[in-house]
């Protein structure tokens, strides 16, 4: 038996494709409600991702516009207010139903806690963010599978600061050897490899091309027994489907480069 104790999961683009459909367009919401003639179109706002945090993400952009401006003594409030008027958007978007969970996200979760797994989540977006996605995708009791939550300004730097998994490993009294870590992206790979968590990358659209040389396993998903994952564990190509018992065995101290950074 492993000493794995909890799997600690991202949220947009790991437990679901939150960015390009979701996000981006609630952004594009937001500033058309205050008159700005910004418009985030795919390309670009993929570009803006290198950026963690949402109100950091609108001020990079704005900086690249109009330096004094977004430098200016109104630029923090009306970047709150854009931010505030972004989650709106962003929360009814989901309540309608336009996001849905990754395949094999549902799967796994459910087989963590049956399996006595504790689960938690870090990230950097809002909790109003967490909270609509879970409940619209996971029911009523999708926040309460979780038993940790760092979200938003939990802590003062967003990812790739390690800042937001050492929080999380605080509360729930856990050491990253316990634990692993699931991300879709550079920045929050590196976020919970600094944090001294080994990571299962599942890359997504904006970050199927990235490659991720320490992660413990990079895959194209989770899969399922009809769509099964593919991509590299420990530096060996892999297919199968990410469930309980193969977790258990990657995370396995005795499991050859288990501890050490993949080639």
């Amino acid at each position: 038996m492993s000493g794995l104790k909890a799997l600690i999961f991202d949220v947009d683009g790991t437990l679901a494709e939150t960015e390009r459909d979701g996000h981006r367009i609630a952004f594009n919401q937001a500033f058309a409600d205050a008159g700005l003639a910004w418009h985030w179109d795919v390309e670009t706002y993929g570009r803006l991702l290198a950026v963690t945090g949402g109100k950091e993400r609108m001020l990079h952009y704005w900086q690249g516009l109009d330096a004094e401006a977004a430098s200016g003594p109104q630029a923090r409030a009306l970047v709150a207010e854009l931010h505030r008027l972004k989650t709106t958007h962003y929360v009814r978007l989901v309540a309608e139903g336009g996001i849905q969970l990754r395949p094999g996200v549902a799967r796994l979760l459910q087989q963590a806690r049956e399996a006595g797994l504790r689960l938690a989540i870090a990230t950097t977006t809002t909790p109003d963010n967490v909270e609509a996605l879970l409940h619209a995708t996971l029911g009523s009791s999708g926040m309460a599978m979780f038993e940790c939550i760092g979200a938003g300004d939990a802590v003062p730097r967003k990812k790739p600061d390690p800042g937001i998994y050492a929080w999380v490993l605080e509360r729930m009294r856990l050491a990253p050897s316990q634990c692993l870590a699931f991300e879709d992206s550079t920045n929050g790979w590196k976020a919970a490899d600094a944090a001294g968590l080994r990571t299962v990358v599942t890359t997504g659209a904006y970050t199927a091309r990235d490659m991720f040389p320490g992660a413990l396993a990079q895959l194209d998903g989770l899969g399922d027994a009809d769509h099964p994952a593919q991509g590299r564990v420990m530096g060996q190509a892999w297919s199968g489907v990410v469930d309980i018992p193969t977790l258990r065995e990657w995370a396995s101290p005795g499991k050859p480069g288990a501890d050490a950074e993949m080639a």
